[in-house]
């Protein structure tokens, strides 16, 4: 499995662990069943801290992609589905755009505002 960090990327370390972790097993690298090495040998691999990315693990067991178990390491229980995901973090933005005072068309006018050209 090879795993690499952008260090121009502005986002925290786990989050672009995090990434690594849920491309390697989107595009198959590692698959529902597997078990991942263990947390030392990826912050080695990716030269960040263990701590950094036993956060990121434990995102992605939140997200329902991990299970960790007690003396079998890490396995991966499923492949990521995007959309639900992006769907999730729609929620999540609307919600809060709405505790400010602000609806969803606000939120799709400050998207299409943002929608880099590629995008288009």
């Amino acid at each position: 499995m090879l795993l690499s960090l952008d260090l121009n990327d502005q986002r925290p370390l786990h989050e672009q662990a995090a990434d690594a972790l849920r491309r390697a097993i989107a595009e198959g690298e590692v698959r529902p069943g597997d078990r991942l090495p263990p947390a030392r040998d990826l912050a080695t691999a990716l030269q960040i801290n263990p701590n950094t990315v036993l956060r990121a693990l434990r995102g992605l067991r939140e997200e329902g992609l991990l299970e960790f178990r007690r003396g079998r390491g890490v396995t991966v229980l499923r492949r990521p589905d995007p959309e639900a995901a992006l769907r999730e973090r729609t929620r999540e933005l609307v919600a809060e755009a709405a505790r400010h005072g602000f609806g969803s068309a606000d939120v799709i006018g400050w998207i299409r505002a943002d929608e880099p050209e590629e995008a288009r």
